[in-house]
C-alpha cells in the first residue's frame, strides 16, 4: 500500500445514482438558504468555491461570555483543502466574519484540519482538536491523522499550535504505528457524573485490516469508541494532557468499542458518530448511526469503561423502532431535563433513493422529546416524531446534496433552545426549537 499518495474520499459519496434534476435553480440561489424558515443566519457562502462546503457546526460558550461558532470548510468535502473557520456573536443573531484557524490554506492541498471539536476548561483556556491531516493516508486525506490541537487563552482571539496528541491504538488501526489512526469526533464534549469533560469518536477500521469494501463507502468496517479528558480543567498545555480512552479493555482482551453488525455481512461492523448525554441516575447514554436502516444505543454504567452490547432504539419499550439512514442522529440534553432527538425518520429509502444514496434521503429533519424513565429497560423514551426543517429535496451547493441538519448543535441561552444546522452542508443557520416543537 502506498501510505504517501493523495487519496481523498467523501463519506457521503453516492453509489449508482445520477445528479439530482431537483437542483435550486440558479435566479433563485439568492433565497434559497430561506427555504428552511430559519431564524438566524451565521453564514451565507457567497460566490467563493474554497468557502462552499461548510459542515459540522458546533456552537459553544465562551469563556468571557461570547458565542462562538466553529466548523470545517472546504471547497467541497474531500477534495484535500478542509480547514477549521471560527465566527463570534454576543447576542447569537449578529455574527462575525469566520476567520481561518487551522488547516489547508486558499489554493492548498493537504495540511489539512478537519472535525475540529471544542472542550473549554475551567481555567479558561479553549482547546481545539481535530483530525490533523499529516501527508500520510490509509482511509483518505481527512479520516487518517493525527490528534492536532490548537489552543487559546484569550477567548478564542488568538490561537496557538500545540503538539499533537498521542491516541491510543487497537488492532484495527495500520499494523505500522507511523501510520495515524482514521477517526473522527464531531459533537461537542460533555461532562461524565464526575465532571470529567468526555467525547465519543468513530474508528474506521484499517485498509491493511479489512479489504476496502467493493459495494460503498457505507459498509466500511468501522465502531465507536470514547475519550475522556482527565485533567483540561486545569488548562495544561498540550503536551501534558491525561486522555482516558474507552472503553477499558478487560484483563487480556483488546478494547474494540461498540459494534454493530452490517446487514448480510455480519463480520463487518458500521456504528458510527457516537453521541452521548449523562442520565439522572449518572449512567451514559450513547446513540449511534448504523447501516441498518435504525437508530442504535448503548449504556454505561462506569463513566464509558464499558458499555452494554448495542440495541435498536425504539420509542419506547417494546416500540416501533425509530428509523434513520446513515446520518448524524444527535441527542442533546434539555436544562428542564428532557432531552431533543435530531433525525431524520426513514430507514435510508426515500423516493426513488436508497440507503446508499446518502446525498438524497438525509431529508426531512425530525424532532422527537425524550424523557427519562427510570424504571424502563430503555432508559429514554420518545415522542412521535415531528418535521422540523427540509430542502423539499432541492439540491445547492459543491456536493450537490439535498441534506439537512447533519452535524448540528444546540444551545440554549436568554430562555431560547437553537438548533444550529447546515443546510445542505453550504449556508449555516439556526433556528428555535419552541414548546410546539418539541411535544408531538
Amino acid at each position: 500500500m502506498n501510505t504517501n499518495s493523495m487519496n481523498p474520499a467523501d463519506h457521503t459519496k453516492t453509489s449508482g445514482v445520477s445528479a439530482n434534476p431537483n437542483q435550486a435553480k440558479p435566479a433563485l440561489q439568492a433565497e434559497e438558504w430561506k427555504r428552511s424558515n430559519p431564524d438566524i443566519t451565521v453564514f451565507l457562502p457567497e460566490e467563493d468555491a474554497y468557502t462552499g462546503d461548510n459542515e459540522h457546526f458546533l456552537v459553544f460558550e465562551s469563556p468571557q461570555g461570547d458565542w462562538l461558532a466553529l466548523w470545517t470548510q472546504s471547497s467541497v468535502e474531500g477534495h484535500g483543502d478542509n480547514h477549521l473557520v471560527l465566527a463570534r456573536s454576543k447576542d447569537q443573531h449578529a455574527w462575525s466574519t469566520p476567520s481561518y484557524v487551522a488547516g489547508a490554506r486558499r489554493g492548498e492541498r493537504g495540511g489539512q484540519a478537519s472535525w475540529g471539536f471544542p472542550v473549554v476548561s475551567q481555567q479558561g483556556r479553549i482547546y481545539v482538536f481535530y483530525t490533523k491531516d499529516i501527508g500520510v493516508y490509509d482511509f483518505d486525506s481527512q479520516t487518517t491523522g493525527a490528534m492536532g490541537c490548537i489552543y487559546s487563552d484569550d477567548d478564542g482571539h488568538t490561537w496557538i499550535t500545540g503538539s499533537d496528541i498521542p491516541m491510543e491504538r487497537n488492532r484495527f488501526d495500520h499494523p505500522d504505528p507511523k501510520v495515524p489512526r482514521n477517526w473522527i469526533v464531531w459533537q461537542k464534549p460533555i461532562r461524565d457524573s464526575r465532571g470529567r469533560w468526555m467525547v465519543g469518536y468513530t474508528q474506521w477500521s484499517s485498509r491493511e485490516v479489512y479489504d476496502f469494501p467493493k459495494d460503498g463507502w457505507y459498509s466500511k468496517d468501522s465502531r465507536a469508541l470514547f475519550m475522556r479528558f482527565d485533567n483540561i480543567d486545569e488548562g495544561p498545555d498540550p503536551e501534558q494532557l491525561i486522555i482516558t480512552w474507552l472503553p477499558i479493555a478487560e484483563e487480556g482482551k483488546q478494547s474494540e468499542g461498540l459494534e454493530v453488525p452490517l446487514p448480510g455481512k455480519p463480520e463487518v461492523s458500521v456504528a458510527q458518530e457516537p453521541s452521548i448525554v449523562l442520565l439522572p441516575d449518572d449512567r451514559l447514554f450513547c446513540v449511534m448511526r448504523t447501516y441498518t436502516g435504525y437508530i442504535w444505543y448503548a449504556i454505561s454504567q462506569d463513566d464509558g469503561a464499558s458499555w452494554s452490547s448495542p440495541s435498536i432504539l425504539r420509542y419506547e419499550d417494546d416500540g416501533e423502532p425509530i428509523r434513520q439512514p446513515i446520518a448524524s442522529c444527535p441527542i442533546f440534553p434539555l436544562r428542564d431535563g428532557r432531552y431533543v432527538l435530531v433525525f431524520h425518520n426513514n430507514d435510508g429509502h426515500l423516493g426513488e433513493y436508497g440507503p446508499q444514496h446518502a446525498l438524497y434521503n438525509r431529508r426531512p429533519a425530525y424532532l422527537s422529546t425524550g424523557r427519562y424513565m427510570k424504571e424502563a429497560h430503555q432508559p429514554i423514551w420518545f415522542t412521535a416524531p415531528k418535521q422540523f426543517l427540509d430542502t423539499d429535496g432541492l439540491t445547492i451547493g459543491p456536493k450537490g446534496t439535498n441534506e439537512i441538519a447533519t452535524y448540528p448543535s444546540l444551545t440554549e441561552f436568554q430562555g431560547k433552545t437553537v438548533l444550529w444546522y447546515p443546510d445542505r452542508k453550504y449556508y449555516l443557520l439556526g433556528k428555535y426549537i419552541t414548546e410546539d416543537g418539541l411535544e408531538a
